[in-house]
């Protein structure tokens, strides 16, 4: 093992040599870059379609929302609307936004930021026009957007016009910077909710001349403190300081002058980290972490986190269309097992959304609507499967666990597929794909069994159970094939209630429907954040993982 492991190293730092041998830390101008790295798997920038933290985390520097909220704190606080105002009613929203906030792109030739100019000469600037754009092509069924969904529920026709019928939008620019969205219900996190990223102003002119390539560098235009400057796909993204960025006490003028994300997987980060050629990695292998706890322990953070790490049981494909093999599976995960391995202080999951949010159930209050590892629970599940279809074990049709590539998902999936095979005696093939070709994966063909992780887009319960499972099918979060009415009507029901508390127990009893009941996932555990970060960087930690680089310094 020990040969095997030297092996695996020396491949993962011939590797880092070739994709980072241009990095350096400074520049000869004393430009302040920081080099950082992303797992494998290409990411999308476009704002209605982006689905992944990577994408989130870049979209965030380049198109600020209508809103956004504190890293450390999760305080609602203004992004590029000044303020906003609620009617009486509380279901119509009245955003001012910003004045004279740049469209602009990197132009390479020039070597620069530039503003980009309209018909008559003049920089183009944010208007309330080009969020109602960005909000109705998001809801295009021709767009695909798999966030659509989320969103929806909380704009008058919204849920119609993602079905594809032809009705007029609660969202409308009374001016140039104002901008007027209606729900159909009351809910006290809607302004997060429009802050999000599918809900962000969108160049029409752009995506009406390129297509499907105003993404890419030279043809991307953006707004926010940064642009996007080069994209080499599935090797590297860089980001480049805007200089006609319009500063906010909320949305500062960025202090890096270039981020460049390099695709590494996680031991291949490591060691360009401890070869001084990254300054930030925000994941690490689970096999260094003790070592690097003792070497590192002013660079190593551990933190709280907003996520919950999960596997999906596809309802419609044998053998995990019946809910006995699918809670059989759930209960033999030993997950005090799994955090035992992980070793980042990471807590037993119970129940998919966490605790420590808005009407969060925890699964101490309700410890009998949990989903908990239980081996001879789990063996009497089997055998009901086997007694309802009537087959016997080496007659059960396989299994494939999928997991995103990452050396800690693999680690999991292996711990697992030796639980399952001890305490049920089923074994199962394991499977792995780079995040891109995963995602597709979940959207069009997802297999038996797949892991997830999923952070709230916002502190409150209804952006996990709700904005997963409240829709299903290829252009949804909720993969598994899984959802009824009753579940459903308790989630619109949780979603309008005022009282925290009797929202508190809707959802308890909609998570006993989901992990319990119905199985329909397998929560496993409460993530934390592990990362490295070199000492001459000055940063916050962002608690839902989506860092605010504007806020990042580098000291010379």
């Amino acid at each position: 093992m020990l040969a095997r492991f030297k092996s695996i190293l020396l491949v993962c730092m011939l590797v880092v040599a070739v994709l980072v041998s241009s990095i350096s830390l400074t520049s000869a101008q004393d430009l302040k870059v920081l080099h950082t790295a992303y797992l494998p798997g290409d990411v999308i920038l476009d704002p209605s379609l982006a689905t992944w933290n990577n994408e989130i985390q870049i979209i965030n520097q380049t198109y600020p929302g209508l809103t956004s909220f504190d890293e450390n704190t999760v305080e609602i606080e203004p992004g590029i609307a000044s303020d906003w105002s609620v009617s009486d009613d509380g279901l119509t929203y009245t955003f001012n936004l910003l004045h004279d906030i740049s469209w602009v792109t990197y132009d390479a030739s020039a070597g620069a930021v530039v503003q980009i100019m309209d018909d008559s000469g003049a920089p183009r600037v944010v208007t309330a026009q080009d969020v109602v754009y960005g909000i109705t092509r998001t809801f295009d069924p021709a767009t695909g957007s798999q966030y659509a969904g989320v969103l929806a529920p909380w704009i008058v026709n919204g849920e119609a016009a993602l079905a594809g019928e032809d009705v007029e939008l609660g969202v409308a620019a009374v001016d140039d910077y104002t901008l007027q969205i209606t729900s159909p219900k009351a809910a006290s996190f809607l302004p997060m909710i429009y802050g999000m990223w599918m809900s962000r102003p969108e160049p029409q002119w752009a995506i009406e001349e390129y297509g499907d390539a105003w993404t890419e560098a030279g043809t991307y235009p953006s707004y926010g403190a940064f642009a996007l400057k080069e994209w080499d796909h599935d090797v590297q993204v860089t980001l480049i300081k805007n200089p006609f960025w319009t500063a906010t006490e909320t949305l500062p003028e960025p202090k890096l002058d270039e981020v460049v994300f390099t695709y590494l997987e996680e031991p291949a980060m490591l060691a360009a980290y401890e070869a001084d050629e990254l300054d930030w990695i925000p994941t690490l292998p689970l096999s260094d972490l003790p070592r690097l706890q003792a070497q590192y322990p002013d660079d190593l953070h551990i933190g709280p986190d907003t996520c919950t790490y999960y596997y999906g049981f596809n309802t419609e494909i044998a053998p995990t269309d019946n809910v006995h093999m699918r809670r059989a599976l759930s209960m033999a995960i030993d997950r005090a097992t799994i955090v035992q391995i992980t070793a980042g202080g990471q807590i037993p999951a119970g129940f998919f959304t966490r605790p420590d949010v808005a009407a969060g159930p925890s699964q101490e209050d309700y410890p009998d609507l949990a989903i908990s590892s239980d081996v001879e629970g789990a063996k009497a599940e089997l055998q009901a499967y086997l007694d309802e279809t009537g087959l016997t074990l080496e007659d059960i049709p396989s299994i494939t666990l999928m997991h995103n590539t990452s050396s800690a998902h693999a680690t999991i999936a292996q711990a697992v597929q030796q639980m399952w095979k001890e305490t049920l005696g089923i074994d199962i093939q394991i499977s792995a794909q780079d995040a891109q070709t995963y995602n597709e994966t979940l959207r069009r063909d997802a297999p038996n069994v797949w892991r997830l992780g999923w952070c709230y887009d916002y502190p409150d319960a209804n952006s996990f159970i709700n904005d997963v499972y409240r829709t299903k099918g290829p252009d949804s979060n909720n993969h598994t094939g899984w959802g009824t009415d009753e579940f459903y009507a308790l989630l619109d029901e949780a979603g309008v209630t005022e009282d925290v508390e009797a929202r508190r127990e809707l959802y308890a009893q909609a998570e006993y429907m989901l992990v319990n009941e119905s199985a329909a996932i397998a929560p496993i555990y409460f993530y934390t954040s592990q990362q490295m970060t070199k000492p001459t960087v000055e940063r916050s930690f962002a608690v839902n993982r989506i860092e605010r680089l504007d806020k990042w310094d580098i000291s010379q």
